[in-house]
């Protein structure tokens, strides 16, 4: 079997994009698995996305943790979440991707410690960049 997982997108505006990611697990888990294609976003100018900054994550994670990271050689750690989420770095401007060497810059995540019954329920607001 495998986890049931759903990404949705709430919102895809000019400036923002908000994604609704879910998972109610078997105990497999997710790995590095690629939650936003920043190549797919277009920026209130009409160019291609090439960094974002997260300006809030909220929900929940049940029975583990998730570990969200951007794409990069050596990926660059966005947070490590567990239990009720409530994060907002809106007032400093966002938790920018620092553009580190390599890859996408794509948002990756990762679950650790689920087994049968974990899960999560989270959702990104972010700031598309270029």
């Amino acid at each position: 079997m495998a986890d049931a997982v759903d990404s949705r997108v709430i919102y895809n505006g000019k400036r923002y994009y908000v994604v609704h990611l879910q998972n109610n697990s078997d105990g497999t888990g997710e790995s590095a698995v690629n939650k936003v294609d920043i190549s797919t976003l277009t920026t209130a100018d009409g160019g291609v996305c090439t960094y974002t900054a997260i300006d809030t994550i909220v929900g929940e994670v049940w029975g583990g943790e998730v570990q969200l990271v951007w794409d990069h050689t050596t990926d660059d750690k966005i947070a490590l979440l567990s239990g009720f989420v409530n994060i907002d770095w809106s007032y400093e401007g966002g938790k920018v991707d620092p553009r580190s060497a390599g890859d996408t810059g794509d948002i990756l995540l990762t679950t650790n410690g689920f087994t049968s019954a974990s899960g999560y329920d989270l959702t990104l607001r972010i700031r598309k960049k270029r």
